[in-house]
């Protein structure tokens, strides 16, 4: 099994290469960059994630692969919510937000359409998988 740092470094370098565009598993598939602060060690984390623009926002999904547990990113997200992203191409500031109820449901389920692997997680996992939506800074 590839290592998963050097796989993420691998998307990241591409991602950066060519103005936000991947290729591969994630041809097509919108991709951002979350620059986050570790929650527990205050260490700088990089992290390639797929998206949903939400009006001039961001939504990233926490499924983990369908694991019972939040991925790190997540819980540094809910420690540290004002972060940088890079979008094709652009840095931007977001602040992080846990969405909810009504608002959390639209967002996912249209996520679940464009993409089926998200089901797929879904039905791995007994927990709600988190969505946080990126929130642009003024």
């Amino acid at each position: 099994m590839p290592d998963p740092n050097e796989f993420n470094t691998q998307v990241i370098a591409e991602l950066r290469a060519n103005q936000g565009k991947a290729a591969g598993p994630f041809e097509g598939a919108p991709m951002i960059i979350l620059h986050t602060t570790g929650a527990k060690s205050g260490g700088a984390r990089v992290k390639p994630l797929m998206y949903q623009a939400v009006g001039q926002n961001f939504a990233v999904f926490a499924s983990y692969a369908g694991a019972d547990k939040s991925p790190a990113w997540f819980h540094n997200l809910v420690a540290h919510p004002d972060i940088t992203v890079e979008v094709d191409g652009a840095t931007l500031a977001v602040t992080a937000r846990v969405t909810e109820g009504a608002e959390r449901e639209s967002i996912w389920t249209t996520q679940k359409q464009r993409y089926s692997v998200f089901a797929d997680y879904e039905a791995k996992t007994d927990r709600e998988i988190p969505v946080v939506l990126l929130e642009r800074q003024a």
